[in-house]
């Protein structure tokens, strides 16, 4: 009888564990199951190859609207550096001005003295034009004489000299204007078509049907925006 008593609460373990494992195959038994995933049709596979060729040509649209955007920061380099040798050929084009209000004293020359100053005016326009002061043309006035007068006193010559330059950096910084302000339409245009071509792969890859979220926030970050065109400076 004492045998017996004591083999009721092993047999009542023994049940609990059974009626345990039961429960717990019923409950993985209806667990749902995945579905196989099935074959792309050709209709999927052309869209999903379509999807791919538009992300490419977004990010070679990216590369070429950074490559334009760095073309487009220099030019406004260039456009300052332009303005601010302007200006300083300007006062000292001002500075000859006020000087050639007083008049020089005129007296005999001495012989020789015009093919000095013929050669003090060549010698000078060729210094200037190697510091691309003046222009190849405007050099070539100078030495022919077309324009010029080499017998005139070298302060004079100076004077004009300064001139010349002064209307050589005013043309050279409108040059670098028209550059940059077509650097800028070049670098709309490119973020135009960014952002038309990663609106397409969007949509492209929502119609494969292979993106839950097609085009968040941050799949737009490294886009940046153009704004406004700077206003470029202008010579009063």
């Amino acid at each position: 009888m004492q045998s017996f008593f004591v083999s009721i609460p092993q047999a009542a373990v023994l049940w609990l564990v059974i009626l345990l494992a039961i429960a717990v195959a019923a409950v993985y038994v209806a667990l749902p199951r995945s579905a196989p995933p099935q074959p792309l049709t050709p209709a999927q596979r052309d869209k999903l190859r379509f999807a791919d060729e538009v992300a490419v040509a977004a990010d070679r649209a990216a590369a070429t609207a950074a490559r334009l955007r760095a073309e487009w920061a220099t030019a406004q380099e260039q456009v300052d550096a332009a303005f601010v040798a302007f200006t300083e050929a300007d006062r000292r084009a001002r500075e000859t001005t006020r000087a050639a209000a007083f008049p020089l004293i005129s007296k005999r020359r001495k012989p020789g003295e015009n093919a000095d100053r013929q050669r003090y005016l060549h010698h000078a326009a060729i210094a200037a034009c190697r510091n691309r002061e003046l222009s190849i043309a405007q050099l070539n006035d100078v030495l022919a004489h077309r324009g010029w007068n080499p017998r005139l006193h070298p302060v004079v010559q100076e004077g004009l000299l300064r001139q010349a330059i002064r209307e050589h950096r005013l043309a050279q910084y409108e040059d670098a204007q028209k550059l940059e302000q077509a650097a800028w339409h070049e670098s709309e245009l490119a973020a135009e078509a960014l952002r038309s071509l990663r609106a397409e792969a969007a949509a492209a890859i929502v119609r494969a049907g292979r993106a839950e979220e097609p085009a968040g926030d941050e799949w737009f970050a490294d886009q940046w925006a153009t704004g406004e065109m700077p206003a470029t400076k202008a010579y009063a």
